[in-house]
């Protein structure tokens, strides 16, 4: 196999078809839903939670058999059924109109593959095994998960707006490009955490005292 080129697309307002809406679907269905794609369905069968999603204007939800028709002017496919004949059909569909698809679970057809992500905010890591091992890629995303806390979704967010500004101010290139790698730093992150910590444990303590002076205002 050929090495794969790693990118993050976006994809609001591209046309998607996503074929199957059961127990290996929906999963697939609900990675989209926040990219702003406009998502179709088509499916013999669908699991309440796609007819929730159809129902709220999130997919169109069509309850049939594929036609090859459906892959018209659509920029990727996802093919998502327990049948081995109807996954390479669609496949061998997609190939011949130039549509990237992914057969779920089966490398051999697939143009493009799902990673494992770890989603802290605006910051995304995603491992890939070219389907070799999604296991393995599992394992490797819940050790990410610990090693980059819930704490990031916040930093990542003020390192944006803090970027914005030291890019926006007359300091020369070389000077911005240091001051964006020191904020970006282990020591920037842990004192920032520290920070937020100080914080919520000040509100903490105004909280518990709060409560301490109505009960005392209570028991009078």
């Amino acid at each position: 196999m050929t090495s794969l080129f790693p990118m993050f697309m976006k994809l609001t307002g591209k046309q998607c078809l996503v074929v199957g809406a059961g127990r290996i679907g929906g999963p697939k269905i609900g990675g989209l839903i926040d990219t702003g794609a406009r998502i179709h369905v088509v499916a013999i069968e669908a699991s309440e939670q796609a007819h929730e999603w159809a129902r709220a204007g999130k997919i169109d939800l069509e309850i049939r058999s594929f036609s090859p028709h459906d892959l018209d002017a659509k920029f990727f496919a996802i093919v998502a059924t327990a049948s081995e004949q109807l996954n390479r059909l669609v496949y061998r569909e997609a190939e011949q109109r130039g549509v990237l698809c992914n057969v779920v679970d089966v490398p051999e057809l697939c143009d493009f593959f799902y990673p494992a992500v770890v989603r802290r905010g605006d910051l995304q890591i995603a491992i890939s095994t070219a389907g070799q091992s999604p296991s393995l890629a599992q394992k490797l995303r819940q050790q990410l998960e610990r090693q980059f806390g819930p704490g990031y979704t916040e930093w990542v967010a003020q390192l944006g707006e803090t970027r914005r500004l030291i890019l926006a101010s007359p300091l020369d290139k070389e000077c911005k490009w240091e001051l964006l790698h020191s904020l970006a730093s282990r020591e920037a992150f842990e004192a920032a955490l520290a920070k937020v910590a100080a914080v919520e444990q000040a509100e903490l303590s105004r909280r518990k005292l709060e409560n301490n002076r109505g009960h005392a205002v209570g028991t009078v």
